[in-house]
């Protein structure tokens, strides 16, 4: 019995109320078929797939097979079937898609012309479904969306740092390189590493050098390779993510920016990211109990903003803060910036000195601002000079420490927002360098 008009209208009306809600789009795109209004239907599945590509309620109601209820299956394409058992498919009369059995674009019971869908569909979606042989260029090939790539260097490249080395060492390698040990001290891997610290100090270099250092694969994601503008796709991607770092392993994911992708959901008042977050949890949890060959790292500017949950035993439980480089580690940071320039008579040591305070990011616009001063001064000579350490002085002059907003609201942190002495360590860092 075909649903009355008045079903059908009010079921209009509920999705012009709510767009966006996949599961009465498709009621209601099934209620048309069943009724013969097909072009309708098929707008409204078209609907649905450009927000949900992988659908496969919709994809199999536009195939055409019979479904329950499906007159279009069952009986709009025997009204115009040339015999028992040969019916066409859905076309008009004399135009492509309307062959008979055998013929190109016929189709036995359970088969569908995708050419023909593909003209009726063109204005509707992309084309991401449609067989032939272009039809794995056409969509989004999944696996690709994450690189799993090697890592390239270890720990000894890191110049400096040797506290956070020896941190790194003790909560992170030791444990991984002696599974043995690991085992009779009863020392437990399940959760990840947070490393956290103002901007520009170098926690994904750290995070890349952990992997080279493990031997393992490493795959890097931020807030913009993850959430998604359409709903349910940020919760597919971080599945997505998670699954190819299982077929990767042994693998070092890295999560950067993780206090934008794992937010506090107490701050979230929109839907979507809430469930991100909920997601993110969820594989964290599945991870945490098959976590075999899988090492989670994930850094972030500003770990206050992380949700609580994330930092529970088990998911991100341990932290290790990395700060500005020490002495050694920006005279690395010099010696890596100016590896491939025309060097001369360049004082590391006194550089160093010089950029008490200054992040890796400011050491390498110093080293950029430097190389375009002698640039500038190589077109008034007329010929080309080497840099030299009066050019990178002068550019340390100008280009000022980026850190002090990071500090200022880390002092506010450590102040009154200490519990549990999570920032014990910032707190005494701040104290070593007066600002606490």
């Amino acid at each position: 019995m075909e649903p009355e008009l008045s079903v059908l209208d009010s079921l209009r009306k509920a999705v012009e109320a709510m767009p966006d809600d996949v599961p009465l789009r498709i009621h209601l795109a099934t209620l048309l078929l069943s009724a013969g209004q097909r072009d309708e239907g098929i707008r409204h599945l078209g609907a649905v797939l450009q927000r949900d590509p992988g659908n496969a309620q919709a994809l199999r109601l536009l195939q055409g097979p019979a479904l329950p209820g499906n007159r279009l299956a069952d009986q709009g394409l025997a009204d115009r079937a040339d015999g028992p058992g040969q019916a066409r498919a859905p076309g008009r009369e004399g135009q492509p898609g309307a062959g008979r059995e055998g013929q190109p674009g016929a189709g036995r019971e359970g088969q569908y012309d995708w050419s023909q869908a593909e003209d009726e569909l063109r204005d509707v979606l992309p084309a991401m479904f449609v067989g032939g042989d272009d039809a794995s260029d056409a969509g989004i090939e999944e696996a690709d969306a994450f690189d799993a790539e090697h890592a390239g260097l270890t720990l000894s490249d890191v110049a400096g740092m040797a506290e956070v080395k020896e941190r790194l060492e003790a909560a992170f390698l030791a444990p991984m390189r002696n599974p043995e040990l690991r085992r009779l001290y009863g020392k437990s891997l399940r959760g990840g590493l947070l490393l956290y610290g103002p901007p520009g100090c170098g926690k994904t270099f750290i995070a890349r050098a952990v992997a080279g250092e493990l031997g393992a694969k490493f795959i890097a994601v931020s807030f913009a390779d993850i959430i998604d503008m359409f709903v349910g796709q940020s919760e597919r991607n971080i599945h997505e993510l998670f699954e190819i770092a299982r077929r990767n392993a042994p693998c070092v994911l890295f999560l950067d920016e993780v206090d934008a992708i794992g937010q506090k959901r107490s701050q979230l008042r929109h839907t979507p990211m809430r469930s991100a977050v909920n997601q993110l949890l969820l594989e964290l949890d599945d991870v945490a109990g098959n976590n075999e060959g899988i090492f989670l790292l994930a850094a972030t500017n500003h770990p206050w903003d992380v949700d609580s949950a994330l930092r529970r035993p088990g998911r991100f439980d341990r932290t290790l803060l990395v700060l500005p480089p020490d002495a050694a580690a920006r005279e690395g940071v010099f010696r890596y910036h100016l590896r491939e320039r025309p060097v001369a008579g360049i004082d590391l040591a006194k550089l160093a000195r010089l950029t008490d305070g200054y992040s890796g990011a400011d050491i390498a616009y110093i080293c950029e601002t430097a190389a375009e001063r002698a640039l500038m001064d190589s077109v008034r000579r007329g010929e080309p000079r080497m840099i030299g350490n009066g050019d990178l002085e002068a550019a340390i002059a100008e280009v000022k420490p980026s850190l002090g907003a990071w500090f200022d609201t880390a002092r506010n942190v450590a102040l009154f927002a200490n519990e549990g002495g999570s920032y014990d360590d910032l707190a005494a860092y701040l104290r070593k360098r007066r600002l606490l």
